[in-house]
């Protein structure tokens, strides 16, 4: 955490808080302990009688959007509900009110999922809601741009020379060239500690790897799936395919084993999944086809985990994922029922699951203007004219590019921001996708936007429901940072 608000208990002994009494009675009567240090506030962990090590993973939750006056007197009972509280962990603030947010460890997974049943949206006080989800310690960093010759043996040992804990380094390869990364990496950490103060060492836009900028985030933690829905699992995830490769392939690699066992193939850029008819078919297909080469490229095979059908669109690591999706343990989505929008190869689209926003803040819906009467289209001139006109046969064509155009052809920020960059020579806009849950289970995004040629990053301080509107709005935001000529009508 930020700063040290010191212990509990003040050096003459008097517990230091504005409700003092209540918490000293709540700790009589349940015998936890009870320690504030690092701008958090412990209650147990362990608690009293408890023997052996912690609670397996899984069994914390996140609680945001508590009012800034309520304490452990107050909360504590609220979550024993759901089950034994393991160690309850309330972030404070210097001046002794609570940050809004908290972390419940139970001592069970099957407590702290009935906690999010039972309490998310739980009103706490007339008018008050708080939030409750799964809380996972993310070990894992999101490393981009990075320069797209580096193998990842490369990249392991930078990142071990720069920071402490380094378990493994997740590359992709290039979809078109096999010998290239796609300017991105993932890094994993022994522990989440270990992985946070990775994190604040590589601060973006002042810390450099091999002379380049690198951008820092969290990832997007990995879905749990419970065993017994992975024991029904019929489908496989593929990747590390060759764009040329046809599911048609496919089909034939993996049913040569056995023909005839392979339901149905469905490729997507340089992954696919293949459905079985049978479980049995497809786990000896796992073991027969991970490693293998198909056209070249040895692929990585793994059973694709199913998405849960409780929080309606999801994002991961790669896109929008419909119901009903299955995805890769990377976060690569099958587009069977439902939609997918590809992310850039240089890491655009990248998971923020790393913490919480303010708890005291609450979220709100957003109206975005209709896109046709955006201000930031044909700015200066009024509204773009658009008009449709008949296409003749044997009319003639001739190449254009964006530089060819006006300002006050495009209807969208996202192209009129690309449009300024190509006019300035500079590289093309970045987009980092962030989600965090809102009011009522929806799933509310965000954009950032990095521009590498000026090493600068914008953010909007509004999310979104809809992904082309938050992607919409971010480039809005950005053009408004740079002061785009074209805003004004000067260009």
């Amino acid at each position: 955490m930020d700063g040290d608000c010191g212990s509990l208990m003040g050096e003459d002994g008097r517990m230091e808080s504005p409700n003092e009494a209540a918490l000293l009675a709540l700790m009589e009567n349940t015998g936890y302990s009870m320690v504030q240090e690092n701008g958090q506030r412990k209650f147990g962990g362990p608690p009293p009688g408890w023997e052996g090590p912690p609670p397996p993973r899984g069994c914390e939750v996140f609680v945001g959007k508590i009012p800034r006056d309520m304490y452990e007197d107050e909360l504590v009972p609220v979550f024993e509900r759901a089950g034994r509280i393991y160690e309850f962990r309330l972030m404070m603030e210097f001046s002794g009110e609570n940050r809004g947010y908290a972390f419940v460890m139970y001592t069970t997974r099957e407590a702290a999922q009935r906690s999010i049943h039972l309490l998310d949206n739980h009103e706490i006080r007339p008018g008050k809601f708080i939030g409750v989800c799964v809380s996972l310690d993310n070990c894992r960093l999101f490393i981009g741009s990075i320069p797209k010759d580096k193998m990842k043996e490369e990249i392991l040992v930078e990142m071990r020379k720069v920071t402490e804990g380094v378990v493994d380094v997740i590359v992709y390869p290039s979809s078109t060239d096999k010998t290239k990364n796609r300017g991105f990496a993932f890094v994993e950490y022994d522990s989440h500690k270990a992985a946070a103060m990775a994190r604040r060492k590589l601060i973006p836009g002042t810390f450099q790897l091999w002379g380049y900028t690198i951008q820092v985030d969290w990832a997007e933690p990995e879905k749990d799936v419970d065993e017994e829905t992975m024991l029904r699992v019929r489908v496989l995830y593929v990747r590390n395919l060759m764009m040329t490769t046809t599911e048609e392939t496919l089909r034939q690699e993996f049913s040569r084993f056995k023909p005839g066992t392979v339901e149905r193939v469905k490729k997507l850029t340089d992954y696919a999944f293949v459905h079985y008819h049978s479980r049995e078919d497809a786990v000896t297909a796992l073991h027969l086809m991970n490693g293998a080469l198909i056209d070249g490229a040895t692929v990585e095979v793994t059973l694709a985990k199913p998405v849960s059908k409780e929080g309606g669109r999801r994002f991961s690591n790669r896109g929008y994922v419909g119901n009903g999706n299955l995805v890769g343990p990377y976060g690569d989505a099958s587009s069977t029922g439902g939609f997918l929008f590809q992310g850039r190869e240089d890491g655009g689209m990248m998971g923020g699951g790393g913490g919480g926003m303010d708890g005291g803040t609450p979220l709100r819906p957003l109206s975005l203007p209709p896109r046709l009467g955006s201000l930031y289209v044909g700015t200066g001139t009024g509204d773009v004219e658009r008009c449709v006109f008949p296409f003749f046969a044997g009319s003639s064509l001739s190449p254009a590019s964006l530089l060819s155009l006006k300002p006050g052809q495009f209807s969208s920020a996202v192209t009129l921001l690309e449009y300024y960059c190509y006019k300035n020579s500079w590289a093309l806009p970045e987009y980092y996708l962030y989600s965090t849950p809102g009011q009522e289970g929806k799933l509310l995004l965000i954009y950032k936007v990095v521009i590498s040629s000026t090493r600068s990053s914008f953010m909007p301080d509004k999310v979104c429901t809809v992904l082309e509107d938050a992607k919409e709005l971010a480039a809005q935001n950005a053009l408004w940072n740079l002061d785009c000529s074209y805003l004004n009508g000067s260009s």
